[in-house]
């Protein structure tokens, strides 16, 4: 069943009424605002005339309807082409601007300022604005460099810390096999929008709000980034290997490796009670977190001589019921299945503008209760809105 199915009666969407103004492409910005559009807002995306965004060229892989990148990011949206240097759509583009609740950018910074569409020259005559300004490394030093979102993986330091260690085969640093970053600054620009969204619902006032990826990706390190500025360690690649719980890892069994995150001294003693070891869980060398961390070179193999036994699939169906936390290795369809086997809706279902079903996409993780009316819309064509969008800026 899609999301937004419930027969439960449908709320109000949080943000109907909000007007936003889209001058982002390719990935943050264009997540950013398909999930605004997901929480009810009107999203209005300036592109350029005959090409349109540069990911709606981006394939293989293509669906019936175009670049499956493209749509990933841009259902529920309003497309407009708009020649920024041409002074009459320059001028659409800035009535679209100061009508607007919240405008999203990614131009390179100071880009928009040449145009007469800075924060600035835009906060005037609209004080209400939210201005999202997206980069890859800010607007002050790295003004000038391309943010990309493969070099933000390597230059902040996540490369440095994901990929199999020296030693080790297919050694060298490695990065996420989604451009996480990029999605990172989309959710960091969407919490920034709301609330400056709520701020401005007390004071009248907006604000702009500047995220970018560099910044995004070291607020994500989390635990590693704390491990560098607090004890002085340099993580390094350790694979999939944790750098402070053990068993917390791809474990080899009888077919296949198995997820192991034995958080606990009881989840553990539970694991070696499964595979036949009880022994290990009161081994001095095992029988607390900090020293199996100390000891993981000799643990490791005295638990995959347990799980050689059977397969992955058995052992994840014996050990999920004991509490003990773990899993295979799904695909990406596996894994879209094991969600729906657990009620948790993770696609929808999207349709084109007369209705009919155009595929399936991830829908937006958050789930509200009462459900909010569900917005399928297909990601449009270039232009599918122009006539209309630049009669109603005429107006």
């Amino acid at each position: 069943m899609d999301a937004g199915t419930s027969a439960a009666p449908a709320g109000t969407s949080p943000l109907e009424g909000i007007l936003v103004a889209d001058f982002s492409r390719v990935l943050a910005g264009p997540l950013a605002t398909m999930t605004l559009a997901d929480l009810g807002a009107r999203v209005v995306k300036v592109e350029r005339p005959g090409t349109g965004d540069d990911t709606r060229h981006w394939g293989p892989p293509f669906s019936a309807t175009g670049a499956t990148y493209f749509e990933s990011v841009n259902r529920n949206k309003e497309s407009v082409e708009l020649d920024l240097s041409d002074p009459q759509d320059l001028e659409l583009a800035r009535e679209l601007a100061l009508r607007a609740d919240v405008l999203v950018e990614n131009f390179k910074p100071g880009g928009l300022e040449k145009l007469g569409l800075g924060y600035e020259s835009l906060v005037e005559e609209n004080p209400g604005l939210v201005y999202a300004s997206i980069s890859g490394f800010g607007s002050v030093g790295g003004r000038d460099l391309p943010g990309y979102d493969f070099i933000v993986q390597a230059l902040g330091g996540l490369m440095s810390i994901t990929g199999a260690p020296d030693g080790e085969p297919g050694a060298g640093p490695m990065k996420a096999g989604v451009a996480l970053v990029d999605v990172l600054t989309a959710k960091d620009a969407t919490i920034g929008i709301l609330a400056a969204l709520a701020e401005r619902a007390r004071t009248g006032r907006g604000h702009r709000v500047e995220v970018n990826l560099l910044s995004s990706l070291q607020g994500a390190l989390a635990n590693q980034g704390q491990a560098y500025l607090g004890a002085g360690v340099v993580p390094g690649r350790m694979g999939n290997d944790h750098p402070s719980i053990v068993p917390y890892q791809l474990l080899a069994t009888g077919d296949a490796p198995l997820a192991v995150a034995a958080g606990n001294d009881g989840q553990f003693a539970r694991l070696c009670d499964a595979i036949g070891s009880p022994e290990l869980a009161s081994d001095p060398r095992f029988a607390t977190n900090k020293a199996r961390v100390a000891h993981r070179a000799e643990l490791v193999p005295l638990l995959e001589a347990g799980l050689s036994t059977a397969s992955a699939e058995v052992w994840q169906d014996k050990l999920t019921p004991l509490g003990v936390p773990c899993g295979r290795v799904a695909g990406i369809g596996e894994g879209l299945d094991y969600a729906e086997s657990l009620g948790l809706e993770p696609t929808i279902s999207v349709h084109d503008r007369s209705g009919t079903f155009t595929g399936r996409q991830i829908r937006h993780p958050i789930t509200w209760t009462p459900p909010l009316p569900p917005r399928t819309q297909a990601s449009p064509a270039l232009g599918a809105d122009t006539a209309d969008v630049v009669r109603w800026l005429r107006a």
